[in-house]
């Protein structure tokens, strides 16, 4: 019975699933894709997945709930607008407004060009409170307790995903790195060796003696984190003292605010690069008006739009911090200048 019955259906859950598993493509590449505008309907990220997955079953449960005569997916498409008002109407954050917007963008094929795309509340910097004061998990972790592992964030700024696998082994020296940008440039060049070398020469815009190698960052990125700040050097001693098959920690606290520290980190790296603003050149011509601007000086907007960083700064914590734009470290991460 069950399944072999002819007269069985499947549920709303269990059509979502099977649309979002087929779009699975974890590890392809995403940036390579796009170019070919072929990502449509191509889910890159398991953790992706696994939050289009989540907010999708609010959505279901929700029809489920006020409209139970309706039993295939496609007829679910109008209520969309209708379900992302009701959780505006909750005092949801607009952050979580925009993630339910595009798991259902996604589940249901629909673009922001599309007449029927839900337009969410827009997103403001000053709104954000994650990671930003005291919040209710933190008497749940002693940041005297996990010493080891908030010092080893602060000096590093990685991700918790990244946290959670690095391993001893992962810990590279600035020597070692320069050696093998020195072998690989020896070789004839290809494709594999260039893409290497991208990756090795991105440490040159550090000045840190040891690094922590993430295999596979956020989007499948890789990269060398210098390690850094007061700490550092005990972080590097624990490390070495850990067999290199092993994981630098077995376990790390769900109350642990990972976020904050590596934007503790992100704040040291800008403040050890910056230059003064006064300093830096007024390099261009403004061909409208014809005087001359620092092109060097990143302004920024909304709730900051008097404050002014230092490019050449943000692109260095951009890169150590594993993005690809220096904006975000001005938007998310670099915090009391």
């Amino acid at each position: 019975m069950g399944r072999d019955n002819k007269y069985y259906s499947k549920s709303l859950h269990e059509q979502a699933y099977d649309r979002l598993v087929a779009m699975q493509s974890f590890g392809e590449s995403k940036r390579k894709e796009k170019k070919e505008g072929s990502i449509t309907d191509k889910i890159y990220s398991f953790n992706t997945y696994k939050t289009y997955m989540k907010h999708t079953n609010y959505f279901i449960k929700y029809v489920n709930e006020h409209y139970p005569e309706i039993t295939t997916l496609d007829k679910c498409r109008p209520i969309i607008s209708e379900w992302l008002k009701f959780r505006e109407s909750q005092n949801l954050s607009a952050w979580t407004i925009q993630t339910e917007a595009k798991a259902l963008g996604k589940l249901f094929s629909i673009t922001p060009e599309d007449e029927d795309y839900y337009h969410p509340p827009q997103r403001h910097r000053v709104d954000v409170k994650r990671s930003r004061g005291p919040a209710k998990r933190d008497i749940h972790f002693s940041e005297v307790n996990n010493y080891d592992l908030v010092s080893f964030c602060k000096c590093t700024g990685l991700r918790r995903e990244e946290v959670m696998h690095v391993k001893a082994g992962d810990l590279t020296t600035k020597q070692d790195l320069l050696n093998e940008i020195d072998y690989l440039k020896s070789q004839p060049m290809t494709v594999s060796i260039a893409n290497r070398l991208n990756v090795l020469e991105d440490t040159n815009h550090f000045d840190a003696k040891y690094y922590i190698h993430v295999k596979s960052g956020k989007g499948g990125r890789e990269r060398y984190a210098p390690i850094v700040g007061e700490d550092a050097d005990k972080v590097v001693e624990r490390i070495k003292s850990i067999p290199a098959s092993k994981k630098i920690f077995e376990y790390v606290s769900k109350n642990a605010d990972i976020h904050s520290y590596r934007a503790e980190y992100a704040t040291k790296m800008y403040k050890d690069n910056a230059r003064e603003i006064s300093e830096i050149p007024y390099d261009k011509v403004n061909k409208g008006t014809g005087n001359k601007y620092q092109s060097g000086v990143y302004t920024c907007r909304k709730d900051e739009s008097k404050k002014k960083l230092d490019k050449d700064a943000m692109v260095k914590c951009s890169k150590a911090l594993g993005h690809n734009r220096p904006e975000i470290v001005a938007g998310s991460y670099i915090r009391g200048l």
